[in-house]
């Protein structure tokens, strides 16, 4: 091999290499933002007198208002580019508003480990849904394992949660089941669809700050009249205000920064299918924080959920330069798509 074509082999798995870091990066900003979400729940529950709309309008509300304004100036310097994608953004802002006020319906009806699951598990099938209808994307094998995982573990986990809380406090009427089911697809179908809009702003060139702002702003502004109309107790106490504030300001603002960060480095599928972590870390500090029990089979839940983790997270093989006393190949590398 000549010393031109070895340089150029370098180059090629420096480039590779490269390339690799950033879905690394993307994933542990989408873990860790799974881990402040885990925290709504808890939360929730120093605020008992306040309903499930309010702790959403305030929360996704009051967090996408303060992306939008945090992304201002990226946002400006974009105003071209999102004006002419401003479909893309009015469907992600929709998704935003929808998406709080049926997750936390949900769960005020079919309880919270019914409503978790739902919601968060029937999102990684939502989002490979749409990438394979609207962005003709595959599936990898990998994503397909690790999305059997992760929902085998979150069905358990809710199996586990819903038989505790039916022991304690009797089953709810089947109505009511049936209608929080419902909200918690609406849920999960509304946050595919919002992070595959943001996905989709940020891959046509928009920065993941600008689009994030955008999106989240416009979802914000539509939850403004759902937060005057419903938010007043959150004004009736000191603890009512800090858990809105709290939840504002860590899960929903910092976390979603943190998620569109990640999703400017990995598929939506991908992204959603790790926030699965979400329902094993809120069972974890409902054990922890509020003192609930957990059965073993949610434990076991929680082992798939990490287990589902650990394929997506793995490294995969990677490309090694040629040797230099071995010719170069003339077929073209490719990556797999997770």
């Amino acid at each position: 091999m000549t010393r031109h074509a070895w340089r150029t082999a370098e180059r090629a798995a420096g480039r590779t290499a490269g390339r690799a870091a950033g879905p690394g990066a993307g994933t542990l900003a989408v873990l860790l933002a799974s881990v402040l979400w885990g925290t709504t729940g808890t939360a929730a529950t120093f605020a008992p007198q306040v309903g499930p709309l309010a702790i959403g309008a305030a929360a996704m509300g009051l967090g996408g208002l303060l992306q939008a304004l945090m992304a201002g100036p990226r946002s400006a310097q974009a105003r071209a580019e999102l004006r002419a994608q401003w479909r893309i953004v009015l469907v992600g802002g929709a998704g935003v508003a929808l998406y709080p006020l049926a997750f936390y319906t949900s769960m005020h009806l079919a309880g919270v480990a019914v409503g978790t699951v739902v919601s968060i598990g029937s999102a990684p099938l939502a989002s490979a849904l749409i990438e394979r209808i609207v962005d003709r994307r595959r599936l990898s094998r990998r994503w397909m394992a690790g999305a059997a995982l992760g929902l085998a573990g979150t069905v358990l986990l809710c199996a586990a949660e819903a038989a505790q809380a039916g022991s304690e406090t009797g089953a709810g009427s089947a109505g009511q089941t049936v209608a929080g089911v419902g909200l918690g697809l609406v849920a999960g179908v509304t946050y595919a669809v919002y992070a595959w809009a943001a996905h989709r702003l940020i891959t046509r060139g928009i920065t993941s700050r600008a689009s994030m702002g955008a999106v989240f702003g416009l979802g914000g502004l539509m939850l403004v009249p759902v937060l005057l109309a419903t938010g007043a107790p959150l004004l009736a106490s000191w603890t009512n205000a800090g858990v809105g504030l709290y939840m504002a300001l860590v899960p929903m603002f910092t976390g979603y920064v943190l998620f569109g960060f990640g999703l400017s480095r990995i598929p939506v599928s991908t992204a959603t299918t790790l926030s699965l972590l979400e329902p094993a870390v809120a069972a974890v500090f409902a054990v922890l924080v509020v003192g609930e029990h957990l059965p073993a089979l949610g434990w076991t839940g929680i082992v798939l959920v990490i287990a589902c983790l650990g394929v997506l997270t793995a490294p995969s093989r990677r490309l090694r330069a040629p040797h230099p006393a071995t010719a170069p190949t003339t077929t073209p590398l490719t990556t797999t798509k997770q």
